[in-house]
């Protein structure tokens, strides 16, 4: 069982990688939202795509080509469920649910976490999957 860490607060950079207008920075992400954006960046990128660590990623990407199906809903919920606990520890999963859209031909994926380290509420994610090219 994993132990819960001590933060005051989370930090990360936006990838507009747009310019403070009051101090020439970079923007960056807090709390809330840094953690969000890393969920999110860690089920689009594919593994292999990232330098020095091939392993980091989902499979997502190559799952949106099967049947919109419930299998393939729960290969998606799956594999989205193994690479946050895998490579996002300040978050404590707990739910996810992608549900099959068979009119737009997509998914609709919904993630429930917390955040570990700060007193906040549980925080909800919501996206669409779809294939493309």
């Amino acid at each position: 069982m994993p132990l819960d860490r001590v933060s005051k607060s989370f930090k990360d950079i936006s990838m507009s990688f747009k310019a403070n207008p009051l101090n020439d920075d970079l923007i960056a992400l807090k709390n809330e939202a840094a953690i969000a954006r890393s969920i999110r960046n860690i089920v689009f990128t594919n593994p292999g795509e990232k330098f020095f660590n091939q392993s980091f990623g989902s499979r997502v990407s190559k799952l949106l080509f099967e049947n919109i199906d419930e299998i393939t809903s729960i290969e998606l919920q799956n594999e989205i469920e193994n690479s946050i606990i895998s490579y996002e520890p300040r978050v404590s999963l707990r739910e996810v649910s992608v549900v099959p859209n068979y009119d737009e031909n997509s998914f609709d994926v919904k993630i429930i976490y917390r955040v570990i380290g700060i007193d906040v509420s549980d925080q909800q994610l919501e996206f669409v999957l779809l294939p493309t090219r």
